[in-house]
């Protein structure tokens, strides 16, 4: 059994675990289905894990003898690969808050824009939601995850959405989907002005 099955199957057999993963970062494995069909670029196989909220998936890319590389797609037609496995996808999504966002307000995926966003996006939670932290430090032992820095998460980010092209685009019938990397800047949010 490979560490991405493991880590499915302990999510799948504690609900506690996948309420806070729900919490956390909108992991949720009864929305696997992505809705439409989907395909990747380099003929890899897909397979459709978790979803999120706003209709976004989660899918394991490539043979599942071995663990595999995670491509998220969103419902508005944004897709790249987010982590090198389910454990370092984990490990991103768990450890940023609104990781996500991290994107939207990249500025076109530089780094440095992505930091800034980040520190607003921890501001933010720790006003609205103080208790995050202790539902990310149960998540990460019960899965055996290491949440590293805030700078390392968003480095490990930028270079799994980075290495999306030309292996993992993701196409559909309507066509090829936009890279996660959105073009705002943080100015764009009033709240963080």
């Amino acid at each position: 059994m490979t560490r991405d099955e493991e880590i499915l199957d302990s999510i799948r057999r504690d609900r506690d675990l996948a309420a806070a993963l729900w919490r956390v970062c909108e992991f949720d494995l009864s929305r696997n289905d992505p809705g439409e069909p989907v395909r990747l670029s380099s003929g890899a196989s897909l397979e459709g894990v978790a979803g999120d909220y706003t209709g976004g998936t989660f899918f394991l890319c490539g043979d599942s003898s071995r663990d595999r590389s995670v491509l998220y797609a969103s419902s508005e037609g944004q897709a790249g690969l987010i982590g090198r496995s389910l454990a370092e996808a984990l490990e991103i999504i768990v450890g940023l808050p609104s990781w996500w966002d991290c994107l939207n307000f990249s500025g076109t995926g530089d780094l440095t824009v992505m930091r800034t966003t980040a520190d607003h996006l921890r501001d933010d939670e720790l006003r609205n939601e103080p208790g995050m932290d202790a539902d990310r430090a149960t998540i990460a032992q019960a899965l055996d995850l290491e949440l590293s820095s805030f700078p390392v998460l968003l480095a490990h980010l930028h270079a799994a959405v980075s290495a999306t092209s030309p292996d993992f685009v993701l196409t559909s019938e309507a066509g090829e989907y936009e890279s996660l990397f959105g073009p705002w800047l943080p100015s764009r949010n009033p709240s963080w002005r």
